[in-house]
């Protein structure tokens, strides 16, 4: 069985932004600008990712 991956990569910086959605990009798992992550395509992590989709890029 394979797992699907989704490479995400912060873009843009959470200063300023909401509680909730600074805990999300950590949730993520990323830390700082540009840094990339790849994750395994669940919902849980797509919903994550629409959350934060201002501040963050994205590829299947």
């Amino acid at each position: 069985m394979t797992d699907k991956k989704i490479k995400v990569t912060l873009v843009k910086s959470v200063i300023g932004t909401k509680q909730s959605h600074r805990a999300t990009v950590r949730g993520l798992g990323l830390r700082r600008l540009h840094h990339c992550v790849e994750l395994v395509d669940t919902p849980e992590v797509r919903g994550m990712i629409n959350k934060v989709s201002y501040l963050v890029k994205y590829e299947a």
